[in-house]
């Protein structure tokens, strides 16, 4: 658990972004044995993170589930704040350790049909944190989530990690929907070739700022302009120069500020890209 607590403010973008992928009710509430009870989406301490993000430049987010509860939550307060869309999914790792995966889905589904839940996730495979008794249970929920995009024309937001060819495979084989996000990307170069083939967009979180990650950085040098996008995953990867502090939306403006710089891209150009390859992966923010 992160105990150095929030990150100040960065410096204001020259042209506002978007965080395409959060959690303020784990960023609010804490996880594991820290944990605290979520506040209601209308809190002001949920209102004061969102109003803080706007105020450097980091004008809309896209809040994402990882179970019923948190889906739910992210759809309430989507529908309760303009600036927020919502993401509803069963994260990977959560799908084995369901008793009734087939409920809970049918629970998301609900979900993906209101109009302020932008896109399924997140939802993917994970074979880090799952074993192999476990995986089918993953796969079989990220086809079932495969076809809630497609069926209620909303994104995919894929969570992947140490699964990059399964991943692509299963989507080959379903037929990808026409928008698809790989959050967190942590592919390498290959990797990137092969989504943007594919037409994929790329999120880079906080971790491509940090030391060792040159084969992130290697990888958005290869992503097209027009696939590019940028996350915080909040709480958790705090970018450079705040490593070790607790994530928040505002500091997605660190890490559009590295890649701006790690690319050799106008700022202010670059933010717009940002801006507008967000409003196509997940289409409006308006009310």
């Amino acid at each position: 658990m992160n105990r150095k607590g929030p990150a100040p403010l960065p410096e204001p973008l020259p042209a506002p972004i978007t965080d395409t992928h959060t959690h303020l009710d784990i960023v609010t509430a804490g996880y594991g044995e820290d944990a605290r009870p979520v506040p209601a989406p209308t809190d002001n301490v949920i209102r004061e993170l969102i109003d803080g993000a706007e105020a450097v430049g980091v004008g809309t987010m896209v809040e994402v589930g990882t179970d019923v509860t948190s889906s739910r939550w992210a759809a309430e307060l989507a529908e309760t704040d303009g600036r927020v869309l919502a993401a509803a999914a069963l994260h990977p790792n959560e799908a084995p350790l369901l008793d009734d995966l087939d409920s809970a889905l049918a629970e998301i589904d609900v979900l993906a049909a209101r109009p302020r839940v932008a896109a399924l996730g997140e939802t993917g495979l994970d074979y880090f944190r799952t074993d192999e008794p476990g995986r089918d249970a993953q796969r079989r929920s990220f086809r079932a989530h495969i076809e809630f995009a497609k069926r209620h024309g909303k994104a995919l937001a894929i969570h992947d990690r140490d699964a990059h060819e399964d991943v692509l495979s299963i989507l080959d084989q379903e037929g990808a929907p026409e928008r698809v996000v790989m959050h967190c990307f942590s592919g390498d170069f290959a990797f990137a070739t092969e989504c943007a083939r594919r037409g994929f967009y790329m999120s880079f979180a906080g971790n491509v700022t940090f030391k060792n990650a040159e084969r992130l950085r290697g990888a958005a040098s290869v992503a097209p302009a027009e696939l590019l996008l940028v996350e915080t995953d909040a709480p958790f990867m705090a970018p450079v120069p705040v490593r070790g502090h607790a994530n928040h939306p505002a500091l997605t403006s660190y890490t559009a500020r590295f890649l701006a710089a790690h690319l050799d891209r106008d700022l202010e150009k670059f933010c717009l890209q940002l801006s507008e390859n967000a409003r196509r992966a997940f289409e409006s923010w308006q009310d």
